[in-house]
């Protein structure tokens, strides 16, 4: 059973993330918990989470929607939360997306990001999202402009919601699924940060791998 002064667990789907980890729960802040979802690290990356004070999940099968699904189901709090392990966002900023939902009966809350540096977020991988995010609106009247990896619902809506998608494509169908359903969504702007020394991006890190994005994403738009 969950301890009575967690809110909210957040779930941290990671691959090698070991040297960003220290500095992500650096600083978790009170009524939140962490649940790291181990996606087939070779690096210590569950040790370490450990170590930190997280509650550590270890799912076999790769892939982004895996890993956040695993996470999902053993978090155990009202409401959950996602957020990447790559010390590229806050879980400070997890805060008022919270607060939202909780009292402002916002159905979901995501963040938008904001890069502090050039560079930060690849032109490749901006443009990806923000063609993908104007198509949900357009069609959907869902008012979001990112399909950014951070956002706080109840853990029973979601897990109602049934996303399928085990790889790069369940942030798009999470957010299809979401707009049929009816939810509310309220966007908040997010500091989007360099990611910790020595982490380099699944998603965005290169052409080759925003291209394996698309393709997922092409499955969930058929």
């Amino acid at each position: 059973m969950v301890d009575a002064g967690v809110t909210c667990d957040v779930v941290v789907p990671c691959r090698d993330e070991a040297a960003a980890l220290p500095l992500v729960l650096a600083d978790v802040p009170a009524g939140l918990r962490v649940v790291v979802v181990d996606n087939g690290s070779t690096d210590g990356t569950a040790d370490v989470a450990r170590s930190l004070g997280a509650v550590v999940v270890h799912e076999s099968r790769p892939g982004y929607g895996a890993a956040v699904h695993a996470g999902v189901e053993a978090a155990e709090a009202e409401y959950v939360a996602v957020i990447d392990g790559d010390d590229s966002m806050r879980l400070a900023d997890l805060l008022p997306m919270l607060d939202a939902v909780r009292t402002e009966g916002v159905t979901m809350a995501v963040g938008r990001r904001r890069p502090v540096a050039r560079g930060v977020w690849p032109w490749h991988a901006r443009a990806g999202t923000l063609a993908l995010a104007t198509w949900i609106r357009r069609s959907s009247g869902f008012g979001i402009h990112d399909l950014a990896p951070m956002r706080v619902c109840r853990r029973q809506d979601l897990l109602d919601l049934d996303v399928r998608d085990r790889r790069f494509g369940y942030p798009l169908e999470l957010m299809v699924k979401a707009s049929r359903a009816g939810w509310t969504v309220r966007e908040v702007d997010v500091d989007y940060r360099p990611r910790a020394a020595g982490t380099r991006s699944k998603v965005s890190g290169s052409v080759k791998g925003t291209a394996r994005v698309v393709q997922d994403f092409a499955k969930v738009l058929r």
